[in-house]
């Protein structure tokens, strides 16, 4: 009994935010015919207010985001065709990301910087990793497997500040930029509350990914250990 209770507390901590965002999103999912366009066709005409005719709205199987590489707002199909709140608050959400880019919002480009070097290490540290035994095998070095880890712990260290720097800029996208744009004529009174959730739930993304960057650490701490 003394395991499992904090065995709970730690899922409840880790996954809650994860269950909550996806309770969310289907929560307001529902079609609403009374809705003047799409989710798509929100992105595109909130782009081209933003004088952003240049950045294309672009329909993909799943994972809403904005790539700033391209540059180009991508939507999964639910919400590109839908029209529903979450359709179109996601939309606005992923528009604003764009409007960050255009405005050169530092943090926003803080966490560009450090996804680059993200990726770069990753690749490395996954590398050295797959490694490891044979490595270990052949120079039955301790000190080098413990280097080994250290680094694939530096790594998921690194994930868990990005997804830090992340959350002001997702709070961002969603409060000064998103929720405006749509109170501005297109939704009203219960459904401004309502996309309101779904912009919290987008936002809260990435606090399930940071939790779940630092229970990876934990399960390799325990290897340490």
């Amino acid at each position: 009994m003394t395991i499992i209770i904090p065995l709970l507390a730690v899922l409840a901590i880790v996954f809650g935010p994860m269950l909550y965002v996806r309770w969310t999103m289907a929560r307001h999912g529902s079609d609403r015919p009374d809705f003047p366009g799409t989710g798509g066709e929100l992105a595109r005409h909130l782009l081209d207010e933003a004088g952003l005719q240049h950045v294309p709205v672009e329909r993909v199987a799943a994972g809403d985001h904005y790539d700033p590489v391209a540059p180009a707002v991508r939507l999964g199909e639910d919400h590109f065709d839908g029209r529903s709140i979450t359709a179109v608050a996601v939309a606005a959400h992923e528009v604003g990301h764009a409007v960050q880019h255009r405005d050169g919002m530092a943090m926003f480009g803080l966490r560009m910087r450090l996804v680059r070097i993200l990726i770069a290490t990753e690749r490395t540290a996954y590398v050295i990793l797959l490694l490891a035994p044979v490595l270990a095998f052949f120079t039955r070095s301790p000190p080098l497997m413990f280097a080994q880890l250290a680094l694939f712990v530096a790594v998921m260290a690194l994930s868990v500040i990005v997804h830090l720097v992340t959350l002001p800029v997702e709070f961002d996208a969603s409060y000064r930029r998103a929720l405006p744009a749509l109170a501005a004529g297109y939704l009203a009174g219960p459904d401004l509350g309502r996309a309101r959730s779904v912009l919290r739930a987008a936002a809260f993304t990435y606090v399930a990914s940071a939790l779940m960057s630092l229970l990876n650490i934990a399960r390799i701490a325990r290897v340490f250990r």
